[in-house]
């Protein structure tokens, strides 16, 4: 008995390892176009082209959720095994109604894993007419076929963690380097935010209800964790999956860090869970992930403005006759803040235009004036000379400005306030990766009126019209979920909704494409008043890099 037992137990073990390798290799394959064997999937469309490898994966087109999308004209259908087999005779009682008109008819019979095999390699729908001719045709062996239709049958089948019958739980994050005001009006906002959503459930909501008298979408309260990570950040990620094996939740929303954001996005990346929009000034560059969205690139786009600025032929950068190859340029900025990142990510960019390396001198954190002085000292007619430094570093700057060009960066600066001596403001171009203030003023009522009727104090204008911007942004992008909530569903609407926004606070406009991760791309090079005040002066358009 005792070796009947230990040989089931093997057959178990075995059995789940080979299932778990069966649904590793068809997510390679629905998401990388991958086949088992490590070769590219091939695809051959009617008209004669062929698709290859990446370009042939199934996410290109009915997406990681497999739930499709519509872009114009083309609809493309859901694929999971939820809308795939589903009987003839059932109640439309949770179909996306987007997708009704080009693909739901409810009196077809459900495709069965033979119809569906002949429906990917020949292209024959399940009522034996040809699919779209956009649809591929994919030559796969029989153990792949089955290996990829168990992976649709699985797809997107349960609701994501983080979603109960009548509630939505949501987590934002707080670092111990954010700064503590920033943080306290972030707090604020999301609290009240939340608060608002859930004032139209006390008075109870009745499900939204169908002409066929059939309940399909319950409106859910939203329930908020904050979760204040704390100690140095390579125990963060523990602290967070700690946080998340206690308190499932559905999504991150806004959150807001210091210099160092990286554990925050590994942890969300690696739990597929999303994470929209954090507060961070130093995000991480990885356009090829899928969970961390953020509003843009922080100082690292101010980095690539300049780079792109000092790369131009004829740039306005290059005075005094002298080529970009045989100018200077010398980075000033103090160890451990955002600006060492930034400069570092300068070096890089130049360095990819074929340029010499800058020259960089940092500053301890606690620079005196007198260091800050130093730093600026040999600095010739013909350099480029960029300061990351903070507000209190810029006020202490010597009363005469060098003859260089010279670069500040506006998010650490302080945009429009930032603090520059009068001589300075002439000959400074200041990046400013927002809209400018005179043209984002009329989207700026919105949230300034919501925080002067909800009574939130502003301790932070950025940041908390960034945090109100995320949280209506996710609940734009809810309301058009019905009841389909699934974390990769929730990124992709998302994606969806961004480009139809005409309101965004500090931005002039967002979009993701599903190969994006940062919803502004560009900005603007500015000059400040002569005098103290915050008036500035665009020099040029809006730039993307």
């Amino acid at each position: 008995m005792r070796f009947l037992t230990s040989g089931l137990l093997a057959f178990l073990l075995i059995s789940r390892l080979a299932y778990a390798a069966d649904a590793s290799s068809a997510e390679a394959l629905y998401r990388n176009g991958i086949l088992p064997s490590g070769a590219p999937l091939v695809g051959q469309r009617l008209a004669g082209a062929s698709v290859k490898g990446a370009d042939a994966a199934c996410v290109n087109c009915h997406r990681r959720s497999g739930f499709g999308t519509a872009e114009g004209q083309i609809i493309v259908p859901p694929i999971t095994g939820h809308y795939l087999f589903r009987p003839a005779s059932s109640a439309n009682d949770d179909m996306d109604y987007r997708y009704m008109p080009g693909y739901v008819n409810l009196k077809r019979q459900p495709y069965t894993d033979q119809t569906l095999a002949e429906a990917i390699r020949h292209g024959t729908g399940r009522d034996g007419r040809p699919l779209n001719e956009l649809m591929p045709r994919f030559d796969i062996d029989d153990n792949t076929m089955t290996q990829l239709i168990d992976y649709l049958r699985g797809l997107s089948s349960t609701l994501s963690p983080g979603v109960t019958e009548d509630t939505l739980h949501f987590a934002t994050i707080t670092t111990p380097d954010s700064d503590r005001t920033s943080r306290d009006g972030m707090l604020a906002v999301i609290r009240q935010f939340f608060s608002d959503q859930n004032e139209f459930l006390r008075g109870g909501v009745k499900p939204m209800q169908s002409d066929r008298n059939v309940f399909y979408r319950v409106k859910r309260r939203w329930q908020l964790h904050v979760w204040e990570l704390s100690g140095p950040p390579e125990t963060w990620e523990r602290q967070l999956h700690e946080h998340l094996a206690t308190e499932p939740v559905f999504a991150v929303i806004s959150g807001i860090g210091g210099n160092t954001w990286a554990p925050v996005h590994r942890f969300c990346e690696s739990e597929a869970l999303p994470c929209l929009f954090p507060n961070v000034d130093v995000p991480v560059i990885a356009e090829h992930d899928f969970y961390n969205v953020y509003f843009s690139k922080g100082v690292l786009l101010e980095a690539e403005l300049i780079s792109a600025r000092l790369s131009l032929p004829q740039s306005a950068a290059l005075a005094h006759g002298k080529s970009s190859a045989d100018r200077r340029v010398i980075q000033v900025f103090q160890r451990g803040d955002a600006g060492e990142e930034a400069a570092a990510h300068l070096a890089a960019q130049l360095a990819a235009a074929g340029k010499p390396p800058p020259l960089d001198r940092p500053l301890d954190s606690d620079a005196a004036p007198g260091a800050i002085n130093r730093a600026l000292t040999g600095i010739k007619e013909d350099d480029v000379l960029i300061l990351w430094l903070r507000p209190g570093a810029l006020a202490t700057l010597p009363s005469s400005a060098p003859r260089a060009t010279v670069y500040v960066s506006g998010l650490m600066g302080g945009l429009e306030h930032a603090p520059l001596p009068s001589a300075w403001r002439e000959s400074t171009l200041v990046t400013y990766p927002f809209d400018l203030p005179v043209l984002r003023r009329v989207a700026m009522n919105f949230p300034l009126a919501w925080f002067n009727i909800r009574h939130v104090p502003i301790l932070d204008e950025r940041v908390e019209a960034n945090t109100y911007l995320a949280c209506q942004i996710l609940a734009d992008t809810l309301s058009g979920m019905l009841d389909l909530f699934h974390r990769d569903y929730l990124v992709e609407q998302l994606e969806n909704m961004l480009s139809r926004r005409l309101v965004n606070g500090y931005f002039p406009r967002l979009s993701l494409a599903p190969t994006q991760r940062f919803a502004s791309k560009g900005g603007y090079f500015i000059k400040l008043s002569g005098s103290t005040s915050d008036a500035v002066s665009p020099q040029g358009s809006w730039v993307v890099p």
